[in-house]
């Protein structure tokens, strides 16, 4: 079987939208999705949309996190606006108490079985959604990310694609969809054959500089939301 592995789609749904229709394409079955649904950009009710119809295991972000927080103190919610933009406000005024009630609920870790492949999914790391684990982290930090009993586990929160092997486990980030930070424009996401257990890390292209104009425009005070989009 074919699984999609995304994450970090940050609202953005013009990114969402080209990588689900690859993988339409490339015939995925089952999606992983390692968090980070809203934050930072600006349709969250359409990211939710278009993953609606899809069969998909998905945990919890630290955006989904502040998310919860900043439902619940308006004080939080105004400090996270100054930092990151105005993307989980649009998310608290566009999604019904329901939506926001399921986003507050998406567990941290998640342990999934697809096909004899076993799946350890998170955010950060394994102990912590809210912990950095980067390409280029110390090998035995790695193994501590390598939970045994697992064959691959996915990881998010970086936005760097990923693919180590530490023993018998692969540790794969399959990038961001909304908001990559590895100077590659584009919507990123990776293909997990569980057959094989081979990792295809992909990158669509799509009309990023219309996200990117929309940023500055509402946020010239935030330089970084629009920049990030389009650096080389």
């Amino acid at each position: 079987m074919k699984a999609g592995l995304l994450g970090d789609i940050h609202g953005n749904y013009l990114a969402l939208r080209v990588v689900l229709d690859a993988a339409r394409t490339a015939n995925v079955e089952k999606l992983f999705i390692t968090g980070d649904l809203v934050g930072y950009y600006f349709w969250p009710e359409r990211v939710l949309e278009l993953l609606e119809p899809w069969d998909k295991v998905i945990v919890r972000g630290n955006h989904e996190l502040m998310l919860a927080e900043a439902r619940q103190d308006s004080e939080r919610l105004a400090q996270i606006e100054r930092r990151y933009g105005c993307g989980l406000r649009l998310a608290l005024e566009n999604l019904s108490a329901a939506q926001l009630d399921w986003l507050a609920s998406l567990p941290h870790p998640l342990e999934a079985l697809l096909d004899g492949c076993s799946l350890l999914l998170c955010h950060g790391a394994p102990w912590d959604l809210d912990q950095y684990v980067y390409p280029d982290a110390e090998p035995a930090f790695l193994e501590r990310c390598a939970v045994p009993g697992h064959d691959c586990v996915v990881l998010g929160h970086t936005h760097y694609q990923m693919v180590r092997d530490s023993g018998a486990v692969r540790l794969i980030n399959p990038g961001s969809v909304g908001q990559p930070r590895n100077r590659q424009p584009g919507a990123q996401w990776a293909i997990l054959d569980t057959s094989t257990r081979q990792v295809t890390l992909c990158c669509e292209d799509y009309d990023f500089h219309s996200v990117a104009l929309e940023a500055a425009a509402r946020h010239p005070e935030l330089p970084y939301l629009s920049e990030v989009l389009v650096r080389t």
